[in-house]
């Protein structure tokens, strides 16, 4: 029985090394990944390589067996060139990680029909027009990678769908977007996650943990196309580009840090904002004007109006403009918005709204230092010192004895969390920060933790 066992082990070891594949060119990459079975890893060495034809891949991996194709050293492995790898259908299970990509834009691809493929630790910097990474398919992860330097029409990433279902279960986290050069006209979105043919479709995806710099392609920064996403815990500094839901209904978007930026722009329905932080953006919030209504019959692309938005438990500092809504020739304004338990402290006045704007609650908002109350009506503030103080990370917490502290009134069980990600307990405290002993498991990230080299600090 031992000599057995013996025998056994040593197979096993043999054919975990048999399933390891070192190669040192672009040819025998592809031969290798044609001929990989699940668990399979493909080694290619370090050094720079420059692709002419698509590297495929169209293999099946499992969820215990992925296959993966990796640089021996992260970013040491450069593939350059016309071409890219190309994940085509019925590939799954496949993780693409380690590279340096320096080819030209719209060679890294997922299409149609693929599923649960990752890719992670990779940098990428592709010159021309086009996307850095398109996505297709569902239950793709993207994660730890660093998308930079990039001066030319079209998006880091775009996700995209299938007839008019958008991607289901994107998981796209813990990414450094840097430095996008400002581009002439639409199309350069930093981070696009569907189009209007996708809007009215659920995507139930998570964007979290991801740093936003210095990306301005255009006027905005993500631009959300699609309905039923999750965004949280992302940074997005000195960025001259908006985050706009742009179409579709019932997103959730807490837990992030606006700074230096033109906030957070809505349109569409039944979306959830809480427990986001604010500071020296113009504007921070920014309640859409709409010039249709897609529940009536309006075409999907249309700025649907903002209808039954639960805008809550934020904190905004020193924003030039707080929450606003800016006039529209015919426009349909928006209906039925909660402003409530936020708050705002110095900058412009609390809010500026143009309207139409009916229906709207304002609800135990706190004001401190602001340029007036401005459209906020009188009954929906209080005027009084938040006790707020910036603490080691940037953020601004409640000091203790705030009169933030517990004193929200009403029901608003889809607020959860603080912006530290601690669980919201009744009663709950205003503004984006809870006071809480719990784990904190988010705030304004910095690039060693992000990024092809990020520190994997936070899960």
């Amino acid at each position: 029985m031992k000599n057995f066992t013996l025998l056994v082990l040593f197979l096993t070891g043999t054919l975990a090394v048999l399933a390891q594949t070192t190669v040192t060119s672009l040819s025998a990459l592809q031969t290798a990944i044609d001929n990989a079975s699940p668990g399979a890893v493909i080694i290619l060495a370090n050094g720079t390589y420059t692709a002419s034809t698509d590297i495929t891949i169209n293999k099946q991996g499992t969820a215990s067996q992925p296959i993966t194709v990796r640089a021996q050293t992260i970013g040491g492995a450069e593939i350059a060139g016309t071409a890219g790898f190309s994940l085509e259908s019925p590939a799954t299970h496949i993780i693409i990680q380690g590279f340096r990509f320096t080819h030209s834009a719209s060679q890294a691809t997922m299409a149609a029909g693929t599923s649960f493929c990752r890719w992670t630790r990779c940098l990428f910097q592709t010159p021309g027009p086009g996307e850095d990474l398109l996505i297709n398919g569902n239950d793709h992860e993207v994660d730890y990678n660093t998308f930079q330097h990039k001066n030319a029409m079209g998006r880091f990433i775009a996700v995209r769908g299938t007839g008019s279902q958008i991607a289901q279960r994107i998981h796209i986290h813990h990414n450094y977007f840097l430095d996008q050069q400002p581009q002439k006209g639409n199309g350069a979105e930093t981070l696009q996650f569907g189009l209007s043919g996708f809007s009215l479709s659920n995507s139930n995806s998570i964007v979290e943990y991801n740093l936003f710099e210095q990306c301005a392609g255009e006027n905005e920064l993500i631009s959300v196309k699609a309905s039923q996403l999750t965004i949280r815990y992302n940074t997005i500094r000195d960025c001259p580009a908006q985050f706009t839901l742009r179409h579709g209904n019932r997103s959730t978007i807490y837990g992030n840090y606006f700074i230096h930026t033109p906030g957070l722009r809505i349109f569409g329905d039944d979306h959830t904002i809480f427990s986001n932080h604010f500071e020296n953006c113009n504007p921070a919030i920014f309640v859409g004007n709409g010039d249709g209504e897609v529940a009536d019959g309006a075409q999907l692309t249309a700025h649907d109006r903002p209808d039954r938005v639960l805008i809550a438990f934020n904190t905004l500092v020193n924003n030039t403009a707080n929450i606003i809504q800016s006039g529209r020739t015919n426009g349909l304004g928006a209906t039925d918005i909660t402003i409530a338990g936020n708050i705002i402290q110095g900058g412009g006045p609390a809010a500026t709204i143009a309207g139409p704007y009916t229906g709207g609650v304002w609800s135990g908002n706190i004001l401190f230092n602001t340029n007036g109350a401005g459209s906020m009506p009188s009954g929906g503030y209080t005027t009084v010192d938040p006790l707020l103080a910036r603490d080691a990370t940037g953020t601004f917490h409640l000091q203790p004895g705030s009169p933030a502290i517990n004193s929200a009134t009403g029901s608003y069980p889809s607020v959860t969390v603080d912006m530290d990600g601690q669980p919201r307990t009744a009663p709950l405290d205003k503004g984006a920060d809870e006071v809480s002993s719990a784990p904190v498991i988010a705030h304004i990230l910095s690039p060693a933790e992000v990024g092809c080299n990020g520190n994997a600090a936070q899960k």
